[in-house]
């Protein structure tokens, strides 16, 4: 078997966003969100893109978007790389689809929480070890929470995972495991395949199931992708190398190396060839 990567858009919808995604969907947020406890009774999946409500507000364009059985809104977003400003953008997003909740005339109490799920496949918090970050609105010097809590941010670093397959042990670690190597799998793992939903994810990921246009698709968005993620690597590489040019005259090649993060043989091959 040959997987579509889950982690590119159009494959992130296809599997949890589809019309037939909805016991899929159910389960990752169950794992995602809520800690692997059975929670969600039942959602509807709704179209993610926000277009502007008033002139000149910017559009607003998710991966999947649910609104829950009680009201509750989840907005998802897959995002691969590491853009400027990502994370005022997962903000500017689940402001917005809460405040365009209400029609004209409607009362306040009406609002419903948003939680914005955000799964990256790069280190968006470098500080923090934790896989999973859930942020809310709190006090500043006590700590205590907002009255109305109802925006809540939750990322899912995917590079902080490092379970082996047979390490997997709850719902959640085996989805993480899906997300960030589904890719690279030939067959279904027997621990995951146990888990309907999983399996089912498994079959729309499956790229036997897919049309040639969808394969196509799905090939041409991963090739854009992986270009993307090397010219941003490129782009950093070329800062590194002119921070320890800079520093040549100044530090040690130890040093410069701790401070850029280029190996003690590359500050060294620079120093000779600045000679």
């Amino acid at each position: 078997m040959i997987f579509i990567n889950p982690k590119i858009d159009w494959a992130f919808k296809k599997i949890f966003g589809s019309s037939e995604s909805k016991d899929i969907l159910i389960s990752f947020l169950d794992a995602l969100v809520y800690n692997g406890n059975p929670t969600i009774k039942d959602l509807e999946i709704i179209n993610p893109n926000l277009p502007p409500v008033l002139p000149g507000l910017k559009d607003t364009y998710l991966d999947v978007k649910a609104k829950l059985l009680d009201g509750t809104i989840v907005i998802i977003e897959m995002q691969v790389l590491n853009v400027e400003s990502f994370g005022k953008r997962v903000l500017y997003n689940a402001a917005k689809t809460y405040a365009f909740q209400l029609e004209s005339g409607q009362s306040y109490g009406m609002l419903k929480p948003v939680i914005a799920l955000t799964i990256t496949d790069f280190k968006m918090f470098a500080k923090s070890d934790r896989l999973v970050s859930r942020f809310i609105y709190k006090e500043k010097n006590t700590n205590f929470e907002y009255t109305d809590n109802n925006i809540e941010l939750v990322f899912v670093e995917l590079p902080k995972f490092i379970k082996e397959l047979a390490q997997l042990e709850t719902i959640t670690d085996k989805w993480i495991y899906f997300m960030k190597y589904a890719r690279s799998l030939t067959e279904i793992p027997e621990t995951m395949d146990s888990i309907p939903a999983i399996h089912k994810a498994f079959e729309i990921a499956n790229q036997a199931n897919l049309s040639r246009e969808e394969r196509e698709e799905i090939e041409k968005r991963e090739m854009f992708v992986y270009d993307q993620q090397g010219a941003i690597s490129l782009g950093r590489r070329e800062e590194k190398l002119e921070i320890a040019r800079k520093l040549l005259a100044l530090l040690d090649n130890e040093t410069i190396s701790q401070t850029t993060g280029l190996s003690v043989d590359e500050v060294q091959n620079l120093r000779e060839s600045n000679d």
